[in-house]
């Protein structure tokens, strides 16, 4: 899980790439699912959560 306080204190170059990880890894997820690898599944939630705190964050720092 990603520490939205830590986020807030990252440049945004820094904070878009945290996003472009995240997403990859969210991509590599649902791969392993779709051919029946993927046994944890609560990880796809997990990431996809991530991915809404990094967005906030980005959409924050935007309006202040």
């Amino acid at each position: 899980m990603i520490d939205v306080k830590e986020l807030r204190s990252k440049t945004p170059a820094e904070v878009q790439d945290v996003l472009v990880e995240l997403a990859k890894e969210q991509f590599g997820l649902r791969m392993q699912k779709s051919i029946g690898q993927l046994t944890q599944t609560h990880l796809l939630k997990r990431v996809s959560r991530d991915i809404a705190r990094v967005k906030t964050v980005m959409g924050e720092s935007k309006d202040g």
